[in-house]
């Protein structure tokens, strides 16, 4: 395990940085929900009434006037966004950073298998996940039991898990893609992740585009879909981890065989 201990090394003033911004802003969302719950009725009015703007976020399925319809509107495209800004740019740059930055022969010339280069670097793609969303749902708890507000266990544990099978599909996509990748990766990852993030918005907004749900990780962490329901979409969940574990399968495939330079 000696080369995931080197990229959790490499990686942790990334994760310290990204985990506390995300851990911070959510804490601060939490508190301001007191200070805002008095006027929530008249603004959730107002924002259902908004037509495609209030599809587009869900809006107008959810009462800003409860902590989880307020937590799963603000808090949840804080930790939606961040999230998946963190593990797309984590992954993005695991197997592209070896050319990018002239490493790969120092790498290579040791007595280990690509595969288990492959092994390891996603391991560590994913304990950095795992530890983001274990750190986050904390402060989560932790800052909603300070204001003093009642816990909605199921549907909280439901949208942080949402929102972990969002970061590891996109983790699994652009892992795949930094296979292919000899220089830029976090242009690449920042990319993917604003692309799935507007296309689940055009996918809210129109009907006919309804099929992208299919395509982006955003459509099984809808807020509104989750409180109300009181479940995850199994179907779109299934065929997210199906997009991430082909990401996964290419960098195995191609980079077994790539010429490194």
């Amino acid at each position: 395990m000696t080369i995931v201990k080197h990229e959790l090394r490499q990686g942790r003033t990334s994760f310290c940085v990204w985990t506390g911004a995300i851990a911070v802003m959510m804490a601060f969302c939490v508190f301001l929900f007191p200070e805002m719950k008095g006027e929530m009725d008249s603004i959730s009015d107002a924002f259902s009434s908004m037509g495609a703007f209030s599809s587009a976020f869900g809006m107008d399925q959810l009462n800003f006037g409860t902590l989880i319809g307020y937590y799963a509107i603000e808090c949840g495209n804080v930790l939606g966004l961040g999230g998946a800004f963190f593990a797309s740019l984590c992954a993005a740059g695991a197997l592209a950073k070896e050319e990018r930055d002239r490493t790969a022969e120092f790498l290579l010339t040791h007595p280990v298998s690509r595969a288990r280069i492959i092994t390891e670097k996603l391991v560590a793609v994913i304990l950095q996940v795992i530890a983001m969303s274990a750190v986050v749902y904390g402060v989560s708890i932790g800052s909603i039991g300070l204001v003093g507000e009642d816990i909605p266990w199921k549907e909280l544990n439901l949208l942080h898990l949402a929102y972990f099978l969002l970061q590891l599909e996109l983790a699994g996509v652009c892992f795949g893609i930094s296979a292919f990748m000899r220089k830029g990766s976090i242009g690449a990852g920042l990319g993917v992740a604003i692309m799935v993030y507007f296309l689940n918005l055009i996918s809210n907004i129109t009907e006919s585009a309804e099929f992208l749900k299919y395509i982006t990780p955003f459509s099984f962490t809808d807020g509104a879909d989750i409180v109300t329901e009181g479940k995850l979409d199994v179907g779109l969940v299934l065929v997210g981890m199906g997009i991430g574990a082909l990401g996964i399968a290419a960098a195995y495939w191609h980079y077994g065989r790539k010429d490194i330079q």
